[in-house]
């Protein structure tokens, strides 16, 4: 399928692995010009290198920055002034039991979490609303509708996420620019997997045991009982992304497996 995304600018936070490298990847591929971005220069080079292996021709842009900061939001925005397409993915999230988090972690994963899409959206969303053109993506969670107790916190910014990007949504009336939320399940990430070895406690489980012991007992209604891949998630982000999804906006889609048991 054409995507119709070549001569776009596409900034993705926090692409120097995981979901947002798996993302970045798959606008590469569609011939977008991709803003790599991670807190260090050498996590920036690596991953650019790496999508570089298997798409020589890659368009791609560095930006070492902490955008969990204001400091590193400002370096984006400077150094990149106008993108087409603005994908928050920076998330933080960690194994609390709630009653040991502390002040100091529900306001970190606050600041790092939303301030981050906050803050960049403020800047990009202003000038796509004046060429009535864009997108912006929010990477948020199966969480944020089924909260998981043992990470309130993540839980509470995962939702949070939803409510910003409908209110953002609401200002794109009579314009071709729009605002979602991808609500992804589990997904088979490095630190996901670190995730679930933390979850146990039990250092013993190879990966493919502790997967599947995650999702027995963890993520019981999964439908597909198993992590969502990387590549799945950002193939629904690039198509949100992509004129073909023009009627999209305001949405929450969830690529989560069938984890949530919810019709709507």
């Amino acid at each position: 399928m054409e995507l119709n995304l070549q001569n776009q600018k596409v900034l993705v936070s926090a692409s120097s692995g995981g979901i947002g490298h798996a993302i970045a990847t798959a606008f590469a591929r569609e011939g977008t010009e991709v803003i790599i971005n991670g807190r260090s220069e050498d996590s920036v080079n690596s991953a650019i290198a790496k999508i570089k292996e298997n798409l020589p021709d890659a368009k791609l842009l560095p930006l070492a920055a902490d955008l969990g900061t204001a400091d590193g939001c400002r370096l984006a925005t400077e150094s990149y002034p106008e993108i087409n397409i603005l994908v928050n993915n920076l998330s933080l999230y960690e194994s609390v039991d709630f009653f040991e988090i502390t002040d100091e972690q529900w306001q970190r994963l606050f600041d790092i979490n939303i301030m981050s899409s906050v803050r960049l959206s403020r800047h990009y969303l202003k000038q796509m609303l004046e060429r009535k053109q864009g997108r912006i993506l929010f990477i948020a969670s199966e969480s944020a509708i089924s909260p998981a107790p043992e990470m309130a916190h993540y839980s509470a910014t995962k939702t949070m996420q939803l409510s910003i990007a409908r209110s953002l949504a609401e200002l794109t009336k009579g314009t071709e620019v729009t605002v979602n939320s991808l609500l992804p399940g589990s997904t088979m990430t490095e630190s996901v997997m670190d995730f679930i070895q933390d979850v146990f406690d039990d250092k013993s489980l190879s990966a493919e045991a502790a997967e599947q012991k995650f999702m027995a007992e963890n993520r019981s209604t999964s439908l597909i009982q198993r992590l969502i891949r990387p590549e799945e998630i950002a193939n629904a982000a690039v198509f949100l992304c992509s004129p073909l999804a023009s009627a999209f906006n305001g949405s929450a889609v969830r690529v989560d497996g069938g984890l949530v048991r919810s019709i709507s």
